[in-house]
């Protein structure tokens, strides 16, 4: 992945430098404003990143110890650690083949009485089936958390992704489509919990640094419970602000790469690229294919010949309950997840990439096929 970051870029992050406002202030207010909007959502709160989202989510719905919140393996470890953060325990369900994504059966499968929450990742921007799952979860009266980290313009039944969520957290980390170096957002149309939130990342205070200096009298603050330091800088949410207005157009590039790649390998056996589902559309924040016993060589054999020929290409989505720090975890036997992340890889897809890369890449997969 890499970001598209110009001029523009660079000089909204200058003028939010000669501003004398660097921390957080009227432009991370703006971006939130815009971000809610263009996802759909009331309200938005900016933060440093995508897991301090996750945890507040936790918190301002009041998990904890002896809870447990439903995760997916197949996830970037963030999405489980957020749960430990709170003294929760994540339990790992497994996922649909064809999206990466929990489903209600998955869900199902491992729920017990103590199941407080789900966090449900649209995995690599393919969203997962919304209708269904914030049904189920209703069902069930447990909390639906949104881990749409990736998906920023991807889109679910017609709508953008976030739209209509309980909460939902996000990331503006340099691989995601959108950037601002570091830094994420949580969206929601609860305004209790926004206002709850927006003390969070701030250490309690019952008004924020910005209110406080903006006033014309002095103000005594107070902080109103035990909380955390996750702001956003004024100069993030300036490049944030240059890089939402280049979202659809990126997302418009990034599909019609996807489209280009699943042509040029429609004919090749043992390799099966991601796709839509029925219910929507990715934003293609990455490309992975998933290859079959039929295809001859190994993944990790592919990462290697790739990277031997210039291509830097990614094993696919990591399984956090391999990782030694789950290890003590038990876990519901997940098949599909370790498969996924034993037999997939992400191809090279971002605003760069030429016709002619994408021919030098097939043509290395097309080498290895039958090996």
């Amino acid at each position: 992945m890499i970001p598209l970051l110009g001029e523009e870029e660079a000089q909204a992050a200058a003028d939010a430098v000669r501003s004398g406002w660097v921390a957080q202030g009227p432009r991370v207010a703006q971006f939130e404003r815009e971000f809610s909007a263009r996802v759909g959502a009331d309200h938005g709160v900016a933060v440093s990143s995508c897991t301090t989202a996750l945890h507040l989510a936790l918190v301002v719905l009041e998990i904890g110890p002896g809870d447990e919140v439903i995760v997916p393996s197949l996830s970037f470890i963030a999405t489980a650690n957020a749960v430990r953060y709170v003294g929760a325990t994540p339990i790992f369900a497994d996922v649909d083949l064809a999206t990466g994504n929990l489903t209600v059966d998955t869900v199902d499968a491992v729920r017990t009485p103590r199941t407080r929450a789900v966090i449900a990742v649209h995995q690599g921007g393919v969203p997962f089936d919304v209708a269904a799952l914030r049904k189920a979860a209703d069902g069930w009266n447990v909390a639906l958390v949104e881990d749409a980290a990736c998906a920023a313009g991807s889109t679910a039944y017609g709508q953008p992704v976030g739209a209509g969520a309980t909460i939902a957290a996000w990331s503006f980390h340099p691989r995601k489509v959108i950037t601002t170096g570091e830094g994420g957002m949580l969206t929601t149309d609860n305004a209790d919990w926004a206002r709850r939130l927006r003390r969070l990342r701030e250490h309690g205070m019952n008004v924020s640094a910005a209110d406080r200096h903006a006033s014309a009298q002095p103000v005594l603050e107070a902080y109103l419970e035990t909380a955390y330091n996750y702001r956003m800088t004024d100069i993030q949410a300036a490049v944030g602000l240059v890089q939402l207005g280049r979202l659809a157009g990126l997302v418009t590039q990034r599909r019609a790469r996807a489209e280009r790649y699943r042509a040029l390998l429609a004919d090749l056996r043992g390799i099966v690229p991601v796709r839509d589902p029925a219910y929507g559309q990715s934003n293609v924040q990455s490309f992975w294919v998933l290859l079959g016993p039929e295809y001859g060589t190994s993944r990790d054999e592919v990462l290697a010949e790739l990277a031997a020929q210039g291509v830097s290409a990614r094993r696919g989505i990591m399984a956090a309950h391999l990782e030694p720090a789950y290890a003590d975890l038990p876990s519901a036997p997940l098949p599909v997840t370790e498969q996924l992340t034993r037999d997939s890889l992400i191809l090279p897809l971002h605003h760069a990439l030429t016709d002619a890369d994408q021919d030098h890449i097939v043509a290395v997969l097309r080498r290895l096929a039958g090996r």
